[in-house]
């Protein structure tokens, strides 16, 4: 029996050449196995030299496209003191972007203290949810600009109407998130924690929030999102210092390179934290996967 098995593993050269050659992967295969990193950084330099090219073609006029070069000499100059002045309009760019981040992460933060605890409150008592739900799908729906002006009126021109707004954009989508992650929790969890004597507490601290989390990082990234989002609106009224302010003075003139220059350090920025919450939320729902 041995010598049989031996015999079937052996083929001859004649009958290996008689089977079916091994097809290569696809190249849509071969594309999704590269890196992330990788595809990210080609699509950001496929993007940067398309930039490129069509500036040095002229295709349109500079005052519109300006070149990268351009708008790399405004960051330099901005960065800089020149001809007695600081920067852009007496501040760095740096503290321009600095001073936004602090109105967002601020704004994002408050959102979070807010949202969390509300949409447990709306996700775990049904009265709330009737009562509160067609108010969040209303405030979810505006835009910032809609209440803008009415919280000018009412707080004035300083930081507070503008805290305040990204505050109000911020909270809905962490609070419908918080509410989508307490109604997919299985309820036989639920049920069987309460049969082995677990209070209410313990129920939503040991079994409702842990089901929840992943839905609950999603929400607040969306929340950071958002109130991303609405910083140039908010900064659009005595937004200096602020990148938004910058962009919204910038435009007045048809500084397009500053423009750009303030949008692609918002961008930057934005990723940066982007990606920083997804590490925390993947460091803290490990059992969820990389997201």
């Amino acid at each position: 029996m041995a010598i049989q098995v031996q015999a079937r593993a052996t083929r001859t050269p004649r009958e290996s050449a008689q089977l079916p050659p091994r097809r290569k992967p696809s190249i849509w295969l071969r594309l999704n196995a590269l890196p992330a990193w990788l595809v990210s950084s080609i699509a950001l330099i496929g993007a940067f030299i398309a930039w490129w090219i069509v500036a040095s073609l002229q295709i349109w006029d500079p005052i519109f496209v300006p070149s990268p070069q351009s708008v790399w000499d405004k960051l330099v100059l901005t960065s800089t003191t020149h001809d007695g002045t600081l920067g852009y309009a007496g501040y760095m760019v740096w503290d321009h972007l600095r001073i936004s981040l602090t109105r967002i992460v601020s704004a994002s933060a408050i959102a979070v203290v807010i949202g969390i605890p509300l949409g447990f409150a709306i996700g775990l008592v049904p009265v709330l949810k009737h009562a509160l739900g067609p108010f969040i799908t209303f405030l979810r729906q505006l835009p910032p600009l809609a209440y803008f002006s009415l919280l000018i009126i009412w707080f004035g021109i300083d930081d507070s109407p503008k805290l305040i707004l990204l505050v109000i954009a911020a909270v809905p989508p962490i609070i419908v998130a918080t509410v989508a992650g307490l109604e997919s929790v299985n309820s036989d969890y639920v049920q069987a924690a309460r049969s082995l004597g677990s209070s209410t507490f313990n129920v939503t601290r040991r079994v409702l929030l842990p089901s929840a989390l992943p839905d609950i990082f999603t929400g607040i990234r969306l929340g950071f999102g958002v109130a991303y989002g609405s910083v140039v609106a908010a900064e659009t009224v005595n937004g200096i210092p602020g990148i938004g302010g910058m962009i919204r003075d910038a435009q007045r003139y048809n500084q397009t390179d500053t423009v750009i220059l303030g949008i692609v350090l918002l961008g930057l920025s934005g990723l940066a934290l982007e990606l920083l919450l997804k590490r925390l939320q993947d460091s803290a729902t490990p059992w969820r996967g990389h997201s």
